[in-house]
């Protein structure tokens, strides 16, 4: 064997050496993988959103297989906001706390991020049937003549289960990137006739967040109605990233809402790897890694609406 070829053939074997010695790159890792991401929100025992949070700090499973948390960012994406006031007679002594809290609110939920986008918010109430007092917007001069349009009609009933289901509707319509639905929703009767079921499934599938805030001492009311609500307001908000909150007295209202809309400003888009599979998973959780912390999330869904 010549010099030569005495020299290509070390400098072969140290190539295939290296190339087999070499770990896969994390690049093509995650090249093979589904990149999928959370709108995430990250509260202390106070409610108050936890800032400067990065990837160790977020655990996410897929039917409780955990997966890799590929990159954390603020969630400064707009949102559209289906805002539900019950206009009805049984939230008659509720309606001067909306109209004072709500202004404010839409302001500051409206106002522009650092890209000069805004979020939109429609107006709807839902005494009787379900009602747009204010479109989509994102002026908050015309969401407060909305807001001074609510009142409690007299002799009606509350529709919350179906307005949940429009306001559902009328985003897939839209085909909204970031859904949102705020209620605010007075202990009592319920009056619609959809079953739970026919809310729930549709709710999940929009990617929109339910959060529900209940003025008064909870019902303990035992009708169907009453049932599809319960069960609208228990397992839309939970299974949603949403929340469920009691206000015993309405004058609590104000203070929630600030709450509420520090949160919804102060999210995370989290993102993970999930390995390529024909079988999608059936459930998909987020939690903080640390104590003292709680997170809620909502699937994002991808360009063809599949979460």
């Amino acid at each position: 064997m010549t010099a030569r070829r005495i020299v290509r053939t070390l400098i072969g074997v140290v190539l295939v050496v290296a190339a087999t010695s070499l770990p896969p790159s994390r690049t093509a890792a995650q090249t093979q993988a589904i990149q999928k991401s959370l709108y995430v929100s990250v509260v202390n025992d106070a409610g108050v959103p936890v800032p400067d949070l990065g990837t160790t700090d977020f655990v996410v499973k897929e039917d409780n297989t955990a997966r890799e948390v590929l990159s954390v960012r603020p969630a400064d994406e707009p949102m559209t906001i289906a805002l539900l006031v019950d206009t009805s007679q049984m939230a008659r002594n509720d309606i001067a706390h909306m109209r004072s809290a709500l202004p404010s609110f839409v302001t500051t939920m409206t106002n522009p991020n650092e890209r000069d986008q805004k979020s939109q918010i429609a107006l709807i109430g839902f005494g009787e049937r379900p009602t747009i007092l204010t479109d989509y917007t994102s002026n908050p001069a015309e969401l407060k003549k909305g807001i001074n349009r609510i009142w409690a009609q007299q002799g009606s009933g509350p529709y919350f289960v179906d307005a949940v289901y429009d306001a559902v509707q009328a985003f897939k319509k839209r085909e909204t990137a970031r859904p949102v639905i705020v209620a605010i929703v007075a202990e009592g009767r319920e009056l619609s006739y959809r079953q739970y079921d026919q809310v729930l499934d549709p709710l999940r599938a929009s990617g929109a967040p339910l959060y529900a805030l209940m003025l008064g001492t909870p019902s303990g009311s035992i009708s169907d109605e009453a049932r599809n609500r319960n069960m609208v307001l228990d397992k839309g908000t939970a299974d949603t990233g949403g929340r469920r909150d009691q206000l015993l007295a309405p004058s609590a209202l104000n203070d929630r809402l600030t709450l509420l809309a520090s949160q919804l400003l102060h999210m995370y888009r989290v993102t993970y790897a999930r390995p390529p599979s024909l079988i999608q998973p059936e459930r998909v959780t987020v939690s903080a890694a640390k104590p003292g912390m709680v997170a809620r999330g909502t699937l994002i869904k991808d360009q063809q609406g599949r979460q």
